[in-house]
């Protein structure tokens, strides 16, 4: 039974609706960059001067009036949340909608096994993401050679790898969770979700709080720490790829066993 193509067949047009909602925002920023790159002036100083509020969103150590600083504050903001908010959704919900929705009997009636069916979910997951991210990757790219900017394509390409790890991250814990849930609950992968993003908000507003970049997934994905030097802290990406992947492993174990009515 190939559950794989009927999971990517099911859930292409909300996945490519994501993905022109979050690229069609960041593309109406892109088209008003060049009016309002000319009327910065003293705002490049006063954007970078907001203390704890602009060291949040990386306005400290990002160029506001250059086209690539400028994506990496507004792009990191909207990708960043619709990204990691899509990734829960989807993650939480794989599994909830076949309790939700009285489906699980007659897909476990079939000649497949449990654990087949939760890792071509799995992969399933992971392909929507990559789906939603070069829809947005598209728009952005139209936009920016639409308005004549030369931005530093490799620390942009790196920043939106970071992107798509960050998503997997968030996906693979959300999917773990959700195998511990009755019916599973949306709500608690977008609670993740936020809980991740203002931890990682937190970090960049106070060293006193620097532990917290070995929870949260923002701390190698955020773009002000990516585009300055175009580098990634590999060490940061792996510990988080630990933490989806110990996800979904806890959500496969307890799925193969769970008492699903």
């Amino acid at each position: 039974m190939n559950i794989f193509g009927h999971e990517l067949k099911r859930s292409l047009q909300s996945t490519l609706i994501w993905g022109l909602i979050i690229g069609g925002t960041i593309m109406l920023c892109v088209f008003l960059f060049p009016e309002l790159k000319k009327e910065l002036g003293d705002m490049v100083d006063a954007m970078s001067d907001l203390g704890g509020f602009g060291a949040a969103f990386g306005m400290d150590r990002l160029n506001y009036g250059d086209i690539t600083g400028f994506y990496g504050i507004y792009a990191g903001s909207m990708l960043g949340i619709g990204g990691i908010f899509y990734a829960a959704i989807l993650g939480t919900g794989l599994l909830a909608k076949e309790e939700k929705d009285h489906t699980a009997d007659f897909l476990l009636t079939h000649p497949v096994t449990r654990t087949s069916v939760f890792w071509q979910k799995a992969a399933a997951m992971a392909v929507q993401i990559l789906l939603m991210n070069l829809a947005v990757i598209l728009l952005a790219w139209i936009s920016i050679r639409w308005i004549g900017e030369r931005p530093d394509w490799e620390g942009l390409c790196l920043f939106h790898l970071a992107q798509v790890l960050m998503q997997l991250e968030i996906g693979g814990i959300c999917l773990g969770i959700s195998a511990f849930l009755r019916r599973g609950s949306i709500s608690t992968g977008i609670g993740v979700a936020a809980f991740l993003y203002f931890l990682g908000l937190l970090g960049n507003i106070t060293e006193k709080a620097e532990a917290v970049k070995y929870i949260t997934p923002y701390a190698y994905a955020d773009a002000a720490k990516i585009l300055p030097e175009c580098i990634l802290d590999g060490t940061l990406i792996l510990l988080g790829l630990c933490y989806g992947g110990a996800g979904i492993l806890a959500g496969w174990i307890r799925y193969r066993t769970k008492d699903i009515r």
